[in-house]
């Protein structure tokens, strides 16, 4: 679910700012998950899903990441009715879950 060797390489890369960086990355990735919706259009849920995947994959959530990348492709032909929001949003929660409970016990 979390690519932790992704995560370790951004902490060593990012040093002090690691944190800060998470923190943005939790927002951001919440304000968009509040926008995810099919009835927005094809466009609106492409650019969402495709802002997701790439904030996914920078912290290493690799299943949510693999599900924004599947719904974006859905939405580019227009397919919007097949995205399931709820799903995406609980991936990101139990792997905002895993990944926050990694990085506690990694830094005991």
């Amino acid at each position: 679910m979390i690519d932790w060797a992704h995560v370790d390489e951004l902490r060593n890369d990012m040093g002090d700012s690691f944190d800060e960086i998470v923190e943005v990355f939790l927002q951001e990735v919440e304000d968009a998950l509040a926008r995810l919706d099919p009835d927005a259009g094809a466009e609106a849920m492409a650019a969402d899903l495709h802002f997701l995947k790439g904030a996914a994959l920078n912290l290493g959530f690799s299943e949510f990441a693999s599900l924004c990348a599947s719904g974006e492709a859905r939405a580019n032909r227009g397919e919007t009715a097949g995205i399931d929001p709820g799903r995406i949003r609980q991936a990101y929660t139990v792997s905002r879950h895993d990944f926050l409970d990694g990085l506690q016990r990694r830094a005991a």
